[in-house]
């Protein structure tokens, strides 16, 4: 079975040989403090810095999940209160337990096919942190790094923190444009779930270190301190980081990603607009995502294609929240192959 879904996704298919090295390397069983894992947090994040692009300057750090990190950036960064622009459900729930956090925390919410509109954008002084949702999952909706780059000229004084669960290692992104990135690799870096990546700018950690934060077991200046030397506060996920090191090994630079996966959803893109029974979550495509199809149509249909997908071996994924019973959604990952995704788009365009 092909799955489809948007995380957790298909996983790379050299997996298995990944699992087998790592068990014949030692591991699974190799302590955090050692200067093997060490080695290895270091190369992880020359990778991301090779593959990615992410800035040199800028600080790799690993926690349990993306979700992990909306606590983390309250508590340890943000000093007054952020200010959430969000169209979807994860978008949403980032903003609610913010304001759990810090109850001054504010929010902006758009529709799935709508553009922030950044001149219009009024912030106050009473928030330090814009928190956007990149690729919101929930809805197949994005924010580009055009509008990103405009909101960070617009208010250069405030950091800028950025979700990109379902997008990071799946398209270019411009880390410059932001402060605090996060995602997890369930998703465009096709492994199992159980790792979340965070990176800081120089400037979010200089706000940490300023706020002096350090209340609480996953503090980000208690993680800073360990991640100094290579280590983590915790005793982590070491075979997800040493998976995550051998896909990055193995991945093209994110640009040749970034190229063919717009290039595969534009076909996509044209078979859903040539099909009779369904059309796209989002019609505008300034702001539908390039890494998660949403695909809508009648309740019926939509369980009916589910079903029929199913015995051609392959698993849509499906909505969310509200749309659950309308929508279904299709993975853009890097681990799908062209070929798979060749195979779907032939099942779909029968419709």
């Amino acid at each position: 079975m092909i799955t489809f879904a948007a995380g957790p996704s298909k996983v790379f298919d050299a997996l298995p040989f990944y699992l087998q090295d790592a068990y014949q390397e030692g591991i699974l069983s190799a302590n955090h403090r050692s200067s093997v894992f060490m080695n290895l947090y270091q190369e992880v994040e020359e990778l991301m810095r090779k593959k990615l692009h992410m800035p040199e300057d800028y600080k790799l750090l690993f926690t349990s999940s993306a979700t992990e990190n909306w606590e983390i950036i309250s508590q340890s960064i943000v000093e007054k209160a952020s200010f959430h622009i969000y169209s979807g459900s994860f978008g949403k729930k980032w903003f609610d337990f913010a304001s759990h956090i810090l109850p001054s925390s504010s929010g902006l919410k758009i529709q799935a096919n709508e553009v922030i509109n950044v001149p219009a954008l009024q912030i106050g002084e009473e928030f330090d942190l814009i928190a956007i949702t990149q690729n919101e999952t929930s809805n197949a909706s994005q924010v580009t790094m055009r509008t990103l780059e405009a909101i960070k000229d617009k208010f250069p004084e405030k950091l800028i923190a950025v979700d990109t669960t379902s997008s990071m290692a799946g398209i270019e992104l411009d880390f410059e444009l932001a402060d605090i990135w996060y995602a997890s690799v369930q998703k465009c870096f096709g492994l199992p779930a159980g790792l979340g990546i965070l990176i800081l700018s120089p400037r979010a950690i200089e706000k940490t270190v300023q706020k002096g934060e350090r209340g609480r077991y996953n503090s980000l200046n208690f993680m800073l301190d360990n991640a100094a030397g290579y280590q983590t506060h915790y005793t982590p996920n070491v075979l997800g980081i040493y998976l995550l090191k051998r896909v990055l090994k193995d991945i093209e630079e994110v640009q040749h990603i970034d190229a063919n996966l717009r290039e595969r959803m534009r076909k996509l893109e044209t078979c859903i607009a040539h099909t009779k029974a369904f059309r796209m979550l989002v019609d505008n495509e300034e702001a539908r995502s390039t890494t998660v199809m949403g695909v809508a149509g009648s309740e019926e249909m939509i369980a009916s294609v589910k079903k029929a997908a199913e015995k051609e071996g392959m698993q849509l994924g499906g909505g969310y929240g509200p749309l659950k019973a309308t929508s279904f959604r299709i993975a853009n990952f890097p681990a799908i192959t062209n070929q798979e995704m060749d195979v779907l788009i032939e099942f779909l365009s029968q419709y």
